[in-house]
């Protein structure tokens, strides 16, 4: 049952927790609508069951909060590494049910996206950011890409495709294809061909690979025929997820408790097929 504002003159309040463990990052963070007010992010190799409770505890215990402060939560729900989605996924709806509070679900690629594509434009001038937007609200230009990418193994990622939203008033990335695992070898070549087939003015501009992508910029070199390519190594930071889930929350875009799950995304039959030729 969730928890009722009984004085109707006192704005609800909107202080929300929010963790992805899909990653090699423990992130996790405190908002305050769409403010930031702590943020947890602990490194390991996906031993995120022995820190999680504790982190968000700690978060509101620094912040002078306690359970009943909190009015949601956020989860990213991958994909990622399999064992790592659930510590998340399981302890945002235990918590919900144990508080009374609604739940609602994140892309942990979309979250690596938008902070990926954040730090790698820290660098840039306000006066560059400032005529990017100008060209793309003129039609002169398109917004850039953000490619997001989790190693998967065997040539494989986890990836999807963003376009910066360099205009909005959220700033929060626009998802121009669905998350799933890919062949970064024929995701790739599926980019190229999107790229070919685009008249010019649609065109990024710059492409931007963030995240694991050590192992694969090689393979992603070849954007460079048809746009810049901007390569960020980049570690998830809970506050991507928090934004991310304020945004929705504040929208009561809620999930239902019993039927969040998390993104267990499967390679298409024909890369499976290809992988298994291999």
């Amino acid at each position: 049952m969730q928890r009722e504002h009984t004085d109707e003159n006192v704005k609800p309040r909107e202080r929300f927790l929010a963790l992805d463990t899909a990653t090699t990052v423990m992130a996790a963070a405190l908002m305050n609508g769409k403010e930031l007010l702590g943020e947890s992010n602990v490194y390991g190799e996906r031993n995120h069951s022995v820190h999680v409770i504790s982190e968000l505890e700690r978060l509101l215990n620094e912040d002078g909060l306690t359970q009943d402060d909190v009015d949601g939560i956020a989860v990213g729900v991958g994909p990622g590494s399999y064992t790592g989605i659930r510590i998340a996924v399981t302890a945002a709806k235990t918590l919900a049910w144990a508080w009374g509070v609604p739940v609602t679900s994140v892309s942990t690629l979309h979250a690596l996206a938008w902070g990926g594509w954040s730090r790698g434009t820290e660098s840039q001038e306000q006066e560059v950011i400032n005529e990017l937007a100008s060209k793309h609200l003129a039609g002169e230009q398109a917004a850039d890409w953000i490619v997001p990418v989790l190693d998967a193994r065997r040539g494989q990622v986890y990836t999807g495709l963003f376009a910066a939203n360099v205009d909005g008033n959220t700033g929060i990335p626009q998802g121009l294809e669905p998350d799933a695992i890919r062949l970064m070898a024929t995701w790739t070549e599926d980019l190229l061909q999107r790229l070919e087939a685009l008249p010019s003015e649609q065109r990024p501009a710059v492409i931007w690979l963030v995240g694991e992508t050590a192992v694969h910029a090689e393979t992603a070199e070849r954007l460079r025929a048809w746009s810049e390519l901007r390569i960020v190594p980049y570690e998830l930071e809970g506050r991507w997820v928090g934004r991310l889930g304020a945004d929705k929350l504040l929208r009561q875009e809620h999930d239902e408790l019993h039927t969040l799950v998390p993104n267990y995304t499967q390679l298409a039959e024909a890369e499976a097929n290809l992988l298994r030729q291999r």
